[in-house]
């Protein structure tokens, strides 16, 4: 669940507990409305959290002279951190 998913079933949530004055015999609209705007708060503390953590690449490029030889070397590496 991403952030803007949260924020989708907050609102949606909050529309069907505060707005509404409909009464349906089948179904409390108001406690729907409740359980939403809890999955859309979890959903927001989830993206966050998920957005803090991506993965970062680094990539570096190093050029050396080969002392042997004399020809250039280069080498290109590529680091994955998890911040």
């Amino acid at each position: 669940m991403s952030l803007g998913t949260g924020i989708v079933l907050f609102v949606i949530g909050a529309i069907l507990a505060f707005a509404l004055n409909i009464q349906v015999d089948w179904i409390n609209l108001h406690l729907v409305g409740y359980i939403l705007m809890v999955a859309g708060v979890v959903g927001i503390i989830i993206g966050i959290i998920l957005l803090t953590r991506r993965r970062r690449t680094i990539a570096t490029t190093r050029t050396a002279v080969d002392p042997v030889t004399g020809d250039r070397v280069t080498r290109r590496g590529v680091d994955d951190d998890i911040v």
